[in-house]
């Protein structure tokens, strides 16, 4: 589990600075909280902007039961995909900010701003409650495919360029901005089919329609498991302790690759200071059980509990950093 408070270092360095940076605005454990409200008195809707089996959706589900035990109250969970996200988020931001509305967001939230237009402003339309964990992403392949590692896919993708086509849960979604960064740093063309959400990307390979799927690991996971999907790397900084035999993209043959993902919770602007504590403190609770650690362990995620303001800290940081890479790599919405 991490935990950014002053002296906390987070291991998760591909956001550096940020992190450490963000980790200021951590209170100090013990300190005198403001007096929550009277919530919730009914059901909480949890929004997932994207289809059922993607990552979001199972933090989603699992943080919904998890707080539906805390609160007393039943946590619905509301599919709303479309459009990398933007369709759902869109919707809470136009919620009333009352806590009875809050959404599940990843590192994408943070990358919609350098591609798309948005009908709101990821900053100052949302309210960051708390991140909830941390996890590498994934290079995986159809089982059909005539490759073991990851040396064996570049020098396929560079006998045969243009013809190897990767599957992502959209355009200028986390798992784009990864697979664009693994063609460039293998020097490989291979061709990007972005799908509405990871769960059908996931499926094409499966099947052998698409050659190579960039995903998280969190979402992947059970059908590495069964045998349906080749793992080939995973992209942190140091192998997962959920498939400790599969190497790091970087270690096998990509040399400085690392793409890391985050979870989160926002709500709608303008909440409650009291309110957002409240729950910042219930998400908390939950991801301090040592069994929602293992749980999260378990599909390849580690816990993070940071602050409302250390969360958007890195949000902010983010926007910034995904901003100029898009720049630089020509990554845009189509």
């Amino acid at each position: 589990m991490i935990v950014l408070t002053h002296a906390a270092r987070s291991p998760l360095a591909l956001y550096g600075a940020a992190w450490a940076i963000a980790a200021l605005a951590m209170p100090c454990a013990g300190a005198a909280q403001p007096a929550a409200p009277d919530f919730p008195t009914r059901p909480v809707r949890i929004v997932v902007p994207f289809p059922p089996g993607g990552s979001n959706d199972i933090l989603g589900r699992f943080m919904g039961q998890k707080l539906a035990e805390r609160f007393g109250q039943q946590c619905v969970i509301d599919n709303r995909a479309g459009a990398d996200g933007i369709i759902g988020t869109d919707l809470v931001a136009k919620a009333p900010p009352d806590g009875y509305t809050l959404l599940i967001v990843s590192t994408t939230f943070s990358m919609n701003p350098a591609i798309h237009q948005l009908p709101y402003d990821s900053v100052k339309s949302l309210t960051p409650i708390s991140l909830i964990g941390a996890g590498p992403n994934l290079l995986a392949v159809s089982p059909s495919l005539p490759v073991n590692s990851v040396k064996e896919l570049v020098a396929l993708a560079k006998s045969k360029p243009g013809q190897l086509h990767y599957a992502s849960s959209g355009i200028g979604g986390f798992n784009h901005f990864g697979g664009e960064l693994f063609k460039s740093m293998a020097g490989i063309d291979i061709v990007h089919v972005p799908y509405k959400g990871g769960g059908p990307a996931m499926i094409d390979v499966m099947s052998g329609q698409v050659e190579i799927l960039i995903s998280t690991l969190i979402q992947a996971l059970p059908h590495i498991r069964n045998g349906k999907l080749k793992a080939l790397g995973v992209g942190g900084l140091k192998r997962t302790p959920t498939l400790p035999d599969v190497p790091t993209i970087a270690e096998a043959g990509v040399a400085g690759y690392d793409v890391t993902i985050w979870w989160g919770i926002l709500g709608p602007a303008r909440m409650p200071p009291a309110l957002v504590t409240r729950l910042n403190a219930d998400i908390g609770f939950v991801l301090r059980d040592p069994e929602s650690a293992k749980r999260l362990a378990a599909e390849a995620a580690e816990p993070v509990i940071a602050s409302p303001e250390a969360f958007g800290k890195i949000i902010a940081t983010d926007i910034a950093k995904w901003g100029r890479i898009a720049r630089e790599s020509g990554i845009r919405a189509q």
